[in-house]
């Protein structure tokens, strides 16, 4: 067995590289993201398996999958910080090893709680903001005229432009969402993942933050939308598609009518289930036995 070459900071895994297994066909005709054959072994585990998926313009996807289907793998070969062991993952006509990954990564925006996480409790919300346009922690350094006026007009898109002034520390988790994506619409990027942005929020405000989301996407030129989530309640109308992934494959991915129902959703969690729709909102209901407490 050939002993694989350390990665080095400029060049990828030539398994990362393979351009034949993006469609070139596809590739001209304007795709967002195409992910291609992506496996993922670690440790001789098999994470993730010939996931193939395509996301084109003026389409908003999500993700749903059970504890350990990929989901978070997915995302982190998406932004270019875990490396896959094949396939390929074009991002607007730019093939990840081909071109530089780390300035490719920038132009996807990324919402997660490990972000939110790393924020200091003094910093106004107005330089939490700012920091996104270099993808920076604990901003240091002057921040120019431009960047505060950029950041003050997403603060408003967000719809928390009075926040401008407040602390990290006393904003409410709502707010806190709120202003992470103003943070990733800093970079102006074509893509924004949200994963499990409404994680800790209560019921009013989870509802608050989706119909947010629902504005955002239904905006002129919005950027491509990907929600990643366990719960179906939280799919809204501008969700257009729908990638169930399990056990590291894709299970089902296409439009929401044709992937979003009961039976791709019992797969997916490994129970039988049942979902039910009230006008364009969905719900699930477990019918079939659940695994005891251990």
């Amino acid at each position: 067995m050939t002993q694989k070459k350390p990665l080095s900071a400029r060049r990828l895994p030539s398994a990362f590289q393979n351009r034949d297994s993006i469609d070139p066909v596809e590739r001209g005709r304007g795709l967002i993201l195409e992910v291609s054959g992506l496996r993922m072994v670690r440790d001789g585990t098999v994470i993730l398996d010939g996931v193939n998926w395509r996301v084109r313009p003026g389409e908003h996807w999500v993700i749903l999958g059970g504890n350990g289907s990929g989901k978070t793998s997915l995302l982190s070969a998406l932004t270019g910080y875990r490396m896959p062991t094949s396939g390929a993952i074009s991002l607007l006509g730019e093939t990840y090893g081909e071109s530089d990954w780390r300035e490719l990564r920038k132009r996807v925006g990324l919402v997660s709680s490990s972000v939110r996480q790393k924020m200091a409790d003094p910093e106004p919300a107005l330089e939490t903001v700012a920091s996104g346009k270099h993808a920076m922690i604990d901003l240091w350094g002057r921040v120019t005229r431009a960047e505060n006026a950029e950041a003050s007009r997403l603060l408003k898109q967000v719809e928390c432009g009075h926040l401008a002034d407040r602390p990290w520390g006393v904003l409410s988790q709502g707010e806190r969402q709120r202003v992470l994506v103003a943070r990733a619409l800093m970079a102006r990027p074509r893509v924004l993942i949200l994963d499990e942005p409404c994680a800790g929020l209560d019921p009013a405000a989870r509802e608050h933050f989706l119909q947010f989301l629902q504005r955002l996407g239904t905006q002129a030129h919005p950027p491509t939308l990907v929600l990643v989530t366990h719960h179906v309640e939280e799919i809204m109308p501008v969700f257009s598609r729908v990638l169930v992934l399990k056990n590291g494959g894709v299970l089902a991915a296409g439009s929401k009518p044709e992937v979003l129902n009961s039976k791709n959703l019992s797969q997916a969690f490994g129970t039988r289930m049942r979902l039910n729709r009230s006008g364009r909102r969905y719900a699930l209901t477990v019918t079939g036995k659940t695994r005891g407490m251990m």
